[in-house]
């Protein structure tokens, strides 16, 4: 399996490739041990609600599966006035696509001039989908030493030095999850108001702390320049679906609507939808319990030496890997030792194959990642330092991730990093606690 899954990988230059393409590949099994082991995939590299739809909806929608496959959806405008009653929007300020993807193609044949600035990195197809139809993409590199955290100031000045006609942010930004306030981004807007357009794509702001509170829906039905973008795939853990929508004044969601085809959202959209208003408080449920997740998942994460971990307000966390580990063999190790699929973003634009993004998952399955990582990076699991002789430096191990598994599961027969000889090449994680551990 472990070469399949290479191959697939190396294959797909901007995004991962899809859980059924990796089933494929290693449905003829595998060796002995923990490689190429058959089994469910544990995916930490989509995100999506682990929580919705709950097993009631699921059954629900499966009892109707031969009605909704025969039959051809309502037109989209029956479909988008249910989710404009469910969300309490203006129909006439909404586009609904097939996808998010859907949306951000017909903005960029429809609306995007010349020229897209965009902080990077980002979502992929901010930047690939504009620079496919021949526009310049200016990307203005998100600074690692700042927790990749976006000064919007400085993006202004970016946009004004290069001149660019459109502006992207994505707020919670994929894949480090950083968030700007409303405020900021209301200011952000304004002062680009001379820009042919702007837009906030708020895919992941529902899993944020305080999403209500920081979206500008509401305000950008006011500007004439704004768009917001929306994902359902995401937010309801139905990426097979294919819907999203996009909020905006009521001449620019006309001109998008005009060049959607009528029935651009299929039958399993449509009647999700139609589900959603009978199920909000279910739907409500599962944002806090991914919310609480997402702190569990970033203490764990944060107890692994020489770890980085970047503070996320998104359904994902973003981490460095310990210097000298190359993520493209640690994703495919987890993946064929372990089944758990990880997101290494070597071939995200601004970023490198040194850093991961890892979905939020349920606690239990999280400490099947964290186990793993520690297998696969230390050999073997690795204790918080509690005093001489109790787990402290002097017993941690490294193993490069770039090197062979060992041949029968023994850590001592792989060539390792002392703690020394890391703290020497070492660079600070910016968490004490994981640094003093390191360097010792």
């Amino acid at each position: 399996m472990a070469g399949d899954v290479t191959a697939l990988f190396q294959a797909s230059t901007a995004h991962s490739p899809s859980i059924a393409m990796l089933e494929r590949a290693g449905s003829g099994g595998g060796g002995g041990g923990g490689g190429g082991q058959s089994g469910r995939i544990t995916d930490f590299c989509i995100p999506c609600n682990p929580y919705f739809p709950t097993p009631a909806m699921f059954e629900r929608l499966g009892g109707r599966l031969r009605e909704i496959l025969t039959y051809y959806p309502s037109g989209a405008d029956t479909i988008t006035a249910e989710l404009c009653r469910t969300l309490g929007l203006n129909p006439q300020t909404v586009a609904m696509g097939n996808g998010s993807t859907e949306l951000i193609t017909w903005i960029d044949h429809l609306l995007v001039r010349e020229s897209l600035a965009v902080p990077v990195p980002t979502f992929g197809r901010w930047t690939d989908q504009p620079m496919e139809t021949g526009k310049r993409v200016d990307m203005m590199l998100l600074p690692e030493a700042h927790g990749f955290r976006l000064d919007p100031d400085a993006f202004v000045r970016f946009i004004r030095a290069r001149r660019s006609r459109t502006a992207v942010i994505c707020n919670p930004n994929n894949p480090d999850g950083g968030l700007l306030t409303k405020e900021q981004v209301l200011a952000l807007c304004d002062t680009l108001q001379d820009l042919d357009l702007v837009v906030v794509d708020e895919s992941f702001l529902e899993f944020s702390d305080d999403a209500a509170a920081t979206s500008v829906v509401e305000e950008a039905v006011l500007r004439p320049h704004v768009i917001v973008l929306r994902s359902l795939g995401k937010n309801f853990g139905l990426h097979g679906v294919r819907f999203g929508y996009l909020v905006a004044n009521p001449a620019l969601a006309a001109r998008v609507r005009s060049m959607l085809p009528k029935w651009n959202l299929n039958s399993f959209a449509e009647a999700v939808v139609f589900l959603l208003r009978e199920h909000r408080q279910e739907y409500e449920e599962s944002l806090r319990r991914a919310r609480r997740d997402r702190q569990e998942m970033l203490a764990r994460l944060s107890l692994l030496p020489g770890l980085t971990v970047y503070p996320s307000q998104g359904n994902f966390v973003y981490v460095r890997l310990p210097l000298g580990v190359d993520g493209a063999a640690l994703r495919d190790r987890l993946l064929t030792e372990h089944r758990i699929l990880v997101r290494e973003c070597g071939n995200k634009v601004g970023s490198s194959s040194r850093f991961l993004r890892l979905v939020v998952r349920p606690p239990q399955e999280v400490r099947e990642l964290v186990a793993a990582l520690e297998r696969v990076l230390y050999g073997g699991p690795v204790r918080p330092a509690s005093g001489p002789g109790e787990g402290g430096p002097q017993d941690l191990r490294l193993v490069p991730a770039s090197l062979p598994a060992p041949a029968a599961a023994v850590p001592a027969a792989v060539p390792v990093v002392g703690p020394m000889a890391m703290a020497r090449g070492y660079t600070s994680s910016g968490t004490a606690a994981v640094d003093r551990l390191v360097s010792g």
